[in-house]
């Protein structure tokens, strides 16, 4: 069955300097020449691919824009099909009218994610490259981008074709050995095989190690600030922030709720959830407060603890350091501009966690606590050389599913059962493999996928 052509608005639909509307399938030249008014009367699909053109869109005898029109051809465009892409004034009036015309003569309006779809339906990326698009858009910082970049770029994919090619090979020995055994032995074949599996358990292993870290660069830390009241939770927020956004007063227990915003911090983007002071208190609108506030911090990877440092430990002090023992934190010893009454090392011995003094008010010791974070959860430097991040949730699973396939394959070895058992486990890993790549998935599966994209790409 044929193709159909389908068009969509590329660019951000609101006012800007340049609108893009994308036209692809195999008319998309002969759409855009009944559209497309120029000195030149040549149709588009004489042109070289790869040029610009300029003229005019016309609806009739009506001008409706002064255009460059870009025209790529098959298979040297994003979807691998005949494209053309329209770049008109970036009103939101003149693009739509533009993309009206389009599909006035001839083409249909595109899905979300479709122009990908195609892409991934013609070979031209995988499935894992597709869902790298998405990232490479919704990427919150440079960690994130470069991530999203390599896996674009086929690295992963290369990684996980490599590993199935490997596997492959093994299930096709063992089968072939079974159905001839005269000819094909597989005397000591399972101690080979069982040094094979060990260190492809070792690569599955490291890629999803790499998954807390892959989850971070795409969402962020969800960081918690806690503190007694009047501790300078809220300063603290303020000074991350760079603007006033909490209410900074001099009476203890003004934050009374949850208060959340995205920072991004020397490429690290930080979901701060600033928090009522912990305290034991009789006021019914504060005790929520603190409720919530403990809620926030059991799912946090990770708590800022502010003391006051001018102001003796208590009580509540004691109950914030036990609940945080456990758990990824970094305390601030806060107000070093005033006389302390609490100990850096006296901190750092009950708390059990990096103590750094800071004063809000001045706004010192910051550096020092991104480079902490920063420590904390990317153990410096993050290294992109030779590195994969998995930050895909669907990628994590089918991963998780690989490495018990080859559990399961160096248990049957070990428990000398017959060969035929590796190859079904063998045959496991390889599928879930391609699952990532697109290669082992259904329809409904890839639908989904391409159903969470933007329009347009």
């Amino acid at each position: 069955m044929k193709r159909e052509t389908i068009a969509a608005i590329a660019t951000a639909v609101s006012n800007s300097g340049i609108g893009i509307v994308r036209v692809s399938g195999p008319e998309a030249f002969e759409i855009t020449d009944k559209i497309f008014v120029r000195k030149n009367v040549r149709s588009l699909k004489e042109e070289n691919g790869n040029t610009i053109h300029y003229g005019f869109i016309q609806d009739g005898n009506k001008r409706l824009d002064e255009v460059l029109v870009m025209v790529m051809k098959a298979p040297h465009s994003y979807t691998a099909e005949d494209t053309v892409e329209i770049d008109c004034h970036g009103g939101v009036l003149i693009v739509k009218k533009i993309l009206e015309l389009v599909i006035r003569n001839g083409a249909r309006a595109a899905e979300p994610g479709e122009f990908t779809k195609r892409a991934f339906l013609n070979g031209r990326i995988d499935l894992s490259q597709a869902e790298a698009v998405m990232d490479v858009i919704q990427a919150k910082n440079e960690y994130a981008l470069k991530s999203s970049l390599d896996q674009l770029s086929g690295f992963m994919s290369r990684k996980i074709r490599d590993l199935r090619e490997k596997i492959l090979y093994e299930i096709a020995f063992i089968e072939s050995a079974l159905d001839d055994p005269e000819h094909i032995s597989l005397n000591g074949y399972a101690e080979k095989l069982l040094t094979k599996v060990g260190e492809w358990i070792s690569q599955v292993k490291k890629l999803l190690e790499s998954a807390d870290n892959g989850r971070v660069m795409t969402e962020g830390i969800k960081t918690v600030i806690l503190g007694k009241p009047n501790a300078g939770k809220s300063s603290l927020m303020n000074i991350l922030l760079g603007q006033e956004r909490a209410i900074v007063t001099e009476i203890a227990g003004t934050t009374r709720d949850t208060l959340e915003e995205n920072i991004y911090l020397h490429g690290i983007s930080l979901n701060v959830v600033d928090t009522a002071g912990i305290r034991e208190t009789e006021d019914v609108v504060e005790k929520i407060g603190v409720v919530r506030a403990m809620s926030e911090a059991e799912s946090a990877d990770l708590i800022i603890y502010v003391v006051d440092g001018s102001c003796p430990l208590d009580k509540n002090d004691q109950e914030i350091m036990d609940f945080i023992r456990e758990k990824q934190a970094v305390v601030l010893l806060n107000k070093s501009d005033l006389d302390m009454v609490v100990s850096k090392e006296e901190l750092e011995q009950r708390s059990e966690h990096r103590v750094i003094s800071i004063s809000a008010k001045e706004q010192t010791g910051m550096e020092a606590l991104e480079e902490e974070i920063k420590s904390m959860f990317y153990q410096g430097e993050i290294g992109f050389n030779d590195e994969i991040y998995i930050t895909n949730v669907r990628h994590k699973e089918a991963l998780e599913k690989t490495l018990e396939s080859f559990h399961m394959v160096k248990e049957s070895i070990e428990n000398g059962m017959p060969e035929d058992f590796y190859s079904i486990d063998l045959m496991g890993a390889y599928s879930q493999l391609g699952s990532i790549i697109g290669e082992e998935v259904g329809e409904d599966l890839v639908n989904e996928i391409f159903s969470k994209f933007c329009m347009g790409k």
